[in-house]
């Protein structure tokens, strides 16, 4: 083939590249007044460049807001003064350093398995892509659980043929995993732009195993911590990794309970859970799952305590890593927000924090429309996603290294779930049309996922107001390559005006929308 033939065959391939990596906007489905949605399908969806930063003296913006914009980017100079205006100061000071961020992510249930299954593979790709890739929102943690949850379509555990098999001869990965989540996930990784990390988390274990015999329900493992039901139990969770490690995938984390505590007050009388009281929990660690961890394959797997309530800290950290054995074999303690607005993020996280400084806090679950009274799926609620953003904020101000939303994808419904508490997701599945809905939420969490990776650290960003009584909720970050980042969320009715300062670089002036959310990036190399 001669070069000018040759360059005929390329150049529609090498445009249709470009193209295709070129940033697609968000195309609207408006249902209410600032009610909208993002509507994706196998041949459309909107899409956010791999980020690039200006040269010194400039900074970039991504903007979401109620009015429609959806990560949306533009760019400004910095300034060599301050000037007169008004509005709030804030400095940007880098040598106040804070907390390491692990990273931002959502769960893979059975559930969301299924529903992302509902969809063609062009579309499948398209939500993906979505999620993970450098043209969506990067997420780089994905919670697992380990065996059935509460959306699942059945109870189930890997252990349901046998009666008392302690050696685990009948130990067998369900069909959920083998045909739905792990073809799913080898899917993700090839998408991914940046390493996974996956944290794995049980609901219930075999009903032998428990005190009711039963599979669902609220019940206790038989006995107590170091005979052979607990060894058994803790045995289960190295069957698992090994399982699991023979299909090319490792797990950065381990929680050893999900709700271990506040599931027991769920109106739900089927939910599965194993209830262990924090002491219970620790001696659990001590005897059984402590050592057998560090004895497996897999010592290098993170063990993380408690997985509820906020309010249950620092009273759980203290019962559990303030017994130095048990701290030995403990990594981080796991957090939920669903009764946040009960429990302040001071008393509870900073104490923590100072108490245990050495053990990550990290969100591991989140979800709109949980309340009995909520609507389960709000779709296209801008409100929802600010609840979002808002918590994960305020947390990440008091320490916490991470958060972790719930389902990746629901249908309209907010389900399947075969305990009937369905919920909302920031990705809603309409398969009867081969679409997916991107709400608010999403979009909110890409303004920490995308923009604030692993070993990105929290520094000091400091304002002009007074008593911690700021309209606008921020918070300020160092990321590895040296990058800038503040995130400002702007949940008023009214603009507000602001200046950064950074004595690197100059200063940034803006103003931030009512009913938005921001993240600044710039240089600080000169």
């Amino acid at each position: 083939m001669q070069t000018s033939d040759a360059l005929r065959v390329l150049f529609p391939i090498f445009l249709g590249m470009v193209v295709a990596r070129a940033r697609q906007p968000c195309s609207p489905k408006f249902l209410h007044a600032n009610t909208m949605v993002c509507v994706c399908n196998a041949t459309y969806c909107d899409t956010v460049d791999p980020v690039s930063l200006p040269d010194t003296g400039n900074f970039v913006k991504y903007t979401t807001s109620r009015e429609g914009q959806r990560l949306e980017r533009s760019k400004g100079k910095t300034i060599a003064s301050s000037g007169t205006s008004g509005g709030i100061f804030y400095t940007y000071d880098p040598s106040v350093q804070h907390q390491y961020v692990k990273g931002f992510g959502g769960s893979l249930t059975d559930t969301a398995a299924i529903n992302i299954l509902h969809l063609s593979y062009a579309a499948q790709n398209q939500l993906l892509r979505s999620y993970f890739s450098e043209e969506g929102i990067e997420y780089n943690l994905l919670r697992w659980p380990i065996g059935c949850s509460d959306f699942s379509m059945r109870p189930y555990s890997y252990d349901d043929r046998c009666v008392d098999d302690f050696e685990l001869k009948c130990f067998e990965l369900a069909p959920e995993d083998t045909k739905f989540r792990i073809p799913l996930l080898h899917r993700i990784m090839a998408h991914a732009g940046s390493p996974l990390s996956l944290i794995g988390s049980p609901w219930t274990s075999p009903g032998w195993l428990r005190v009711n015999n039963k599979i669902k329900g609220k019940s206790k493992i038989k006995g107590k911590p170091g005979n052979r039901y607990h060894k058994t139990w803790a045995s289960y969770f190295i069957r698992f990794l090994d399982e699991y490690a023979k299909n090319n995938i490792t797990f950065w984390a381990l929680s050893s309970q999900n709700e271990p505590f506040s599931s027991l007050f769920i109106a739900y009388e089927d939910f599965p859970v194993n209830y262990f009281s924090p002491q219970h929990q620790r001696d659990f660690i001590v005897k059984d799952l402590g050592p057998a961890l560090a004895a497996s394959r897999h010592p290098d797997v993170h063990l993380i305590i408690m997985d509820d309530q906020r309010g249950n800290l620092p009273y759980w950290a203290n019962q559990v890593i303030g017994n130095s054995t048990a701290a030995a074999f403990v990594s981080g303690i796991g957090i939920h927000w669903y009764f946040d607005y009960l429990t302040p993020a001071g008393p509870t996280l900073d104490v923590t924090h100072r108490l245990y400084p050495d053990f990550f806090l990290l969100y591991t679950e989140a979800c709109n429309g949980f309340l009995y009274w909520d609507a389960k799926v709000a779709l296209g609620n801008w409100e929802r996603g600010t609840y979002y953003s808002r918590s994960i904020l305020t947390n990440l101000n008091h320490f916490v290294t991470g958060w972790i939303d719930w389902n990746l994808a629901l249908d309209t419904a907010g389900g399947p779930n075969w305990v009937d508490n369905p919920v909302d997701s920031p990705v809603i599945v309409n398969p009867l049309k081969d679409e997916f809905y991107k709400q608010p939420m999403f979009y909110h969490l890409g303004h920490f996922s995308k923009f604030i990776p692993e070993g990105s650290v929290r520094v000091g960003l400091t304002s002009t107001c007074l008593f911690d009584s700021c309209p606008l909720k921020t918070s300020a970050f160092l990321r590895p390559d040296g990058t800038a980042v503040v995130v400002v969320l702007n949940d008023w009715f009214l603009d507000i005006s602001f200046t950064i300062s950074d004595d690197r670089v100059g200063y940034i002036k803006d103003r931030a929308r009512a009913h938005s959310i921001q993240t600044y990036l710039w240089r600080r190399h000169l």
